[in-house]
């Protein structure tokens, strides 16, 4: 089967192609920055853990990681469409990569100063490249081929995510965790000898050569997209000159197309559901364990860890089977599979619990970048910023686990917790059977 460019013409009559024959290695760079944000999402539940240790923190202090990561997120999505639309998806990946490399270097002098806040600030600019990375590279690989394929094409790239968060929560359990753990007694000792302080400094700077690492290896991917020919189709910013580039604003016609298109809107909301679904029932699932098993706080590590392997196994089986089942029917199945899961985890609260609700992540696989392929199909000119709306809807994950928490806290009971995923897995599964027949009136956006 030949694919003539990357841009989906082919030979009249032939099957589309999943992947480019003529622009693989571009395919494959980006691809590679799927897993390159899988390792620092992951990595931030290890500092929350690894703060609190070490700045001597409670847990809602402690959680301002994850806040600041999310923030980012939605400050920075609707500048990186500004910046593609004026530049291109290449410059998107570019700066992404570099303000993400520029965050994880500047552990380093936060680690100097020994305080917390210069942390977060590092983490807001690795949010910040983050959030660009996302909202270039998830339409560029939906682009980088035939549309029919784009849903495969995402769900293939996102299948190099969950390898990365496994890798990220592995580095951090084995090089940021030094595997001390202070009793009280020893902590007043230590104090009254005047070592504690530079004890507990020790432990901030275990983060350092781990992020360190990491911005080398990113900044590296930067240079290699630096040097690499992208499509002109891909590459092309529709704007003419630099000075006409450097003029560009969104203009206001376009934000008022992508609010009204049904299409788009409607995976938003679906993509809001979807990952404070995801986020809140892996970052329950620990305290899960924790109440209703005998498991250690190890033990229960490794069975999180579980989830991120049945996450990628499910992305890397499932994207096949799309070539046999319609992307939108299997979203749509998966969602009403992981009601049923929750249901069980939350009746039949215990280890036979704990199990179905760590196979919810095999389902969980299609949605996101299913979702994400079906909001930006046919925007043309606006799938820039029709993106950005998609990695803004991401705040899902800041809400829905406090949430969470606090139908636990009110029911006295973690496992009734779980309602609101399966709230959130039945709008998915609602947006799913609906899709394909929303805004179908719609014409085409311009290429």
């Amino acid at each position: 089967m030949n694919i003539l460019t990357s841009s989906g013409s082919q030979p009249a009559g032939a099957r589309p192609s999943i992947f480019p024959s003529e622009s693989r290695l571009p395919f494959l760079l980006t691809t590679a920055v799927f897993f390159i944000w899988g390792m620092s999402n992951n990595l931030t539940d290890i500092l929350v853990q690894q703060f609190r240790k070490s700045f001597e923190l409670n847990l809602v202090q402690a959680q301002l990681v994850q806040t600041a990561v999310f923030l980012a997120y939605a400050a920075m999505a609707i500048p990186a469409a500004v910046l593609m639309r004026r530049f291109g998806y290449k410059a998107g990946l570019l700066v992404g990569l570099i303000v993400f490399g520029i965050g994880t270097l500047l552990f380093w002098p936060a680690a100097i100063l020994g305080q917390y806040l210069p942390f977060l600030i590092a983490l807001f600019v690795v949010g910040s490249g983050s959030s660009i990375l996302e909202t270039a590279a998830n339409p560029l690989i939906a682009r980088f081929g035939a549309p029919a394929t784009s849903e495969q094409r995402l769900n293939f790239a996102q299948a190099f995510n969950p390898p990365g968060t496994i890798t990220g929560v592995l580095i951090g359990t084995w090089f940021i965790f030094s595997g001390v753990e202070k009793t009280p007694l020893e902590i007043a000792a230590m104090k009254a000898q005047g070592v504690y302080s530079s004890y507990l400094h020790s432990e901030i700077s275990r983060v350092v050569p781990t992020y360190v690492a990491l911005g080398a290896g990113v900044l590296l991917l930067a240079a290699l997209i630096g040097i690499a020919r992208f499509p002109a189709i891909l590459d092309s910013t529709e704007l003419g000159t630099f000075s006409d580039r450097l003029a560009y604003s969104p203009r206001r016609n376009s934000f008022e197309r992508l609010i009204h298109n049904p299409r788009l809107m409607s995976a938003v909301i679906a993509q809001f559901f979807y990952v404070g679904a995801q986020v809140s029932t892996w970052s329950t699932f620990i305290p899960y364990m924790k109440a209703y098993t005998a498991v250690t706080d190890k033990t229960a590590g490794y069975f999180l860890t579980g989830t991120l392997v049945a996450l990628a196994i499910g992305r890397i089986v499932s994207t096949a089977l799309m070539r046999f089942i319609n992307p939108e029917r299997m979203m749509g199945i998966y969602a009403i599979v992981n009601v049923a899961l929750l249901v069980f985890g939350i009746a039949r609260p215990g280890m036979s619990g704990s199990c179905t609700i760590l196979m919810t992540s095999f389902f969980m696989s299609v949605m996101y970048p299913t979702i994400f392929a079906l909001g930006v199909r046919d925007l043309g000119e606006d799938t820039k910023l029709g993106s950005s709306f998609l990695v803004i809807s991401i705040i899902g994950g800041a809400i829905f686990p406090p949430l969470t928490g606090a139908i636990a806290r009110a029911t006295g009971d973690i496992a009734l917790g779980y309602i609101l995923p399966l709230a959130g897995y039945i709008v998915v599964a609602v947006y799913a059977f609906l899709a394909p027949y929303i805004g179908r009136g719609l014409r085409a956006g311009n290429s």
